[in-house]
């Protein structure tokens, strides 16, 4: 398979096709968005909301979720707002999310079931990393995409005032956004 992707980017390259696509680093509209990587969003994300290539930065992962306050996804939108202009921020989760329930044990089950060794999972548990936790899925969708708002909006390193952070859950089949009511304190 990746022998015809890259018979198909020299294609696109040697047509040029690339032209259509000429845009900055800076995102047109501002806004920076977390999503999941699920496949069914690649098109239909953008296409719901109606954004063109350049108009925004779209920060993919797991269940569009942030587990940890310095991971790369907390680090990307850092320098989404300091360095490329972002003023608001998008966090969009989705019906139907492989993350919603998934289990950290069958996890470290399956990745030995694949050659993973015990040994190696004992020495990153040594290091300091909860494997059980940090491959933990979520069970509430709703409020997964909440606890990432809250970790964004008071983030230490993450402006006091003038980031809008918002939620949303996004319908896999529909493209429907739905907005997430954040609690109040």
């Amino acid at each position: 398979m990746i022998d015809e992707i890259l018979a198909h980017n020299k294609r696109f390259v040697e047509d040029r096709a690339y032209e259509k696509f000429a845009t900055s680093k800076y995102p047109d509209k501002k806004i920076a968005i977390v999503t999941c990587m699920d496949t069914r969003l690649i098109e239909l994300l953008p296409a719901a909301l109606g954004f063109r290539n350049g108009d925004v930065k779209i920060i993919k992962n797991a269940g569009a979720t942030i587990v940890n306050p310095f991971d790369s996804t907390m680090r990307s939108l850092l320098i989404a707002v300091y360095e490329l202009g972002v003023n608001e921020i998008m966090v969009i989760g989705h019906t139907g999310c492989g993350v919603q329930g998934m289990d950290a044990e069958e996890m470290l089950h399956v990745m030995q079931q694949r050659g993973v060794s015990r040994e190696h999972i004992t020495l990153m548990e040594h290091c300091g990393i909860n494997l059980r936790e940090w491959l933990h899925g979520f069970e509430d969708t709703d409020a997964a995409i909440s606890e990432t708002v809250d970790l964004i909006s008071r983030h230490p390193l993450m402006p006091p005032e003038g980031i809008n952070v918002r939620g949303f859950v996004m319908d896999s089949y529909t493209g429907e956004l739905r907005p997430i009511q954040i609690p109040e304190e």
